[in-house]
């Protein structure tokens, strides 16, 4: 008879290269934590993957013994603390290899962005990295995947060729669009429902170089910049991608002056063409609003980091988002009621974006896959730090507070890579359509029948016939 909750007996773990841990190892803290500070995983056993072989053992004992499990590479998107259980750490597995004439790179389960960065700019190819380029490639990719260049090339699952990834039951697969189809489509936006993930093979881009930066406005001209910004994407080419931000920067040496401390409102910008070309397109955003800080220059596809400026440094956050439907008059006024200078200097979101979704984003995968959000032209993110209990409770209620501000406008669902803590079905449900997230929970009974991968945004197990 199994307990809900096995001791995990570590001899049956002895096949495994990588470290076995328990509470009280040494090294043991440390192996589970991830970036994002906020969810404490206190799992009975982590195992330090190496490599395909060791996900495959530790998933053969998990499933022998009825284990739940959880995988984590960067723990950017920790969101949701794991306990007892299993936690299979990848950060280990960060091998990168590029066909320069195929324009693929083979990115093992731990590798960052920079990682793929790197490798690709001595050919002059980039992969659709998200706004930090620290993040794990195969966790961001398994949610979708939104890339700062979205518009122009559409979601990162969008153009992934195969996986390797081992089933729940301890079994490797290869898939792609001719093999195991239905876990190639599952993979490609269902997050960790049906399996492990241990390599991907993605398209790279072209892309040596962009014209990419940020255009910033004290915060007091939020509103000025916002209604020119939201007229400017109704006129823009396809290539060009935006995200309006509102930053309350805490004053910390990890923020660069004149930033450091203030309160500011940023249009980021990347735009892949020709650069005086889109010095031409962004000049109408210049004398929208007082300009402080200016960043927009050529850079390096390997410097893409220095557009949104993400933190680099673990800290425990909470993030939220939404997709929304257009951003009429009436929505923005919403919106800079809960999130703008009216909102008052002690607002406790550190950040809240809009990004300009459609082009690209909302055209059909060539292989169709699990990505929603396509019909949406706008996204909604916000962050916020929960440095203690007051600030964190302060920090649930505004984000609580913009989505309920925000919500007639919106589609009704998000994007499950940011959707942040998941709650109960119903809340889980919004990062897919109804049909995408019937089909994902039937793929989970073919692939997770036992439901061991039951920590973090997933799908529950259909009922059973007749019930």
């Amino acid at each position: 008879m199994t307990a809900t909750h096995p001791t995990p007996d570590l001899f049956a773990l002895s096949d495994i290269r990588g470290p076995v841990l328990r509470p009280g190892d040494d090294g043991y803290a440390e192996e589970v934590t991830g970036f994002n500070l906020a969810a404490l995983h206190t799992p009975d056993v982590v195992v330090g993957a190496t490599g395909p072989d060791d996900v495959v053992a530790a998933l053969r004992w998990a499933h022998a013994t009825h284990t739940p499990v959880a995988v984590q590479a960067t723990g950017h998107g920790a969101n949701f603390p794991i306990d007892h259980g299993l936690l299979i750490s990848t950060s280990r597995m960060t091998d990168v290899r590029i066909d320069p004439e195929r324009r693929t790179a083979t990115i093992a389960a731990g590798a960052k962005w920079s990682h793929v960065m790197a490798a690709g700019a001595p050919h002059g190819l980039a992969g659709l990295s998200g706004t930090s380029t620290d993040a794990g490639v195969v966790g961001y990719t398994l949610g979708g995947g939104l890339p700062v260049l979205g518009r122009a090339y559409g979601y990162t699952a969008d153009h992934v060729r195969s996986f390797q990834v081992v089933t729940p039951d301890g079994t490797p697969h290869e898939t792609d669009p001719a093999h195991e189809p239905e876990l190639f489509w599952a993979l490609r936006g269902g997050k960790g429902n049906v399996g492990i993930v241990t390599s991907l093979v993605c398209d790279l881009l072209p892309l040596p170089r962009l014209l990419g930066g940020g255009i910033y406005c004290p915060g007091e001209h939020a509103e000025a910049l916002l209604r020119a910004w939201v007229d400017w994407t109704r006129t823009v080419p396809d290539e060009m991608c935006s995200a309006y931000t509102i930053l309350r920067l805490p004053p910390i040496p990890q923020i660069p002056e004149p930033l450091r401390g203030g309160f500011w409102a940023r249009v980021a910008i990347a735009w892949p063409g020709d650069p005086a070309e889109g010095e031409s397109l962004i000049a109408p955003l210049r004398t929208a609003a007082p300009v402080t800080v200016d960043t927009v220059e050529v850079m390096d596809h390997a410097a893409l980091d220095r557009i949104h400026i993400e933190p680099q440094d673990p800290l425990p956050a909470r993030e939220s988002c939404a997709l929304l439907r257009d951003l009429t008059p009436q929505a923005v006024r919403a919106f800079l009621s809960v999130a703008g200078p009216q909102a008052g200097p002690d607002h406790p979101l550190l950040m809240v974006e809009l990004r300009h979704m459609g082009a690209a984003l909302s055209r059909p995968a060539a292989v169709e896959d699990a990505v929603c959000g396509r019909d949406a032209q706008y996204f909604m993110g916000a962050v916020g730090i929960l440095a203690a209990p007051p600030a964190a409770e302060a920090v649930e209620r505004a984000t609580a507070a913009l989505a309920a501000t925000m919500a007639p406008y919106g589609t009704g669902h998000t994007m499950v890579n940011i959707h942040g803590t998941p709650g109960n079905e119903q809340d889980r449900a919004r990062a897919w359509t109804p049909e995408a997230y019937e089909r994902l929970r039937r793929d989970k009974a073919t692939y997770d029948p036992d439901n061991l991968l039951r920590y973090g945004h997933t799908v529950p197990l259909p009922a059973p016939s007749g019930v």
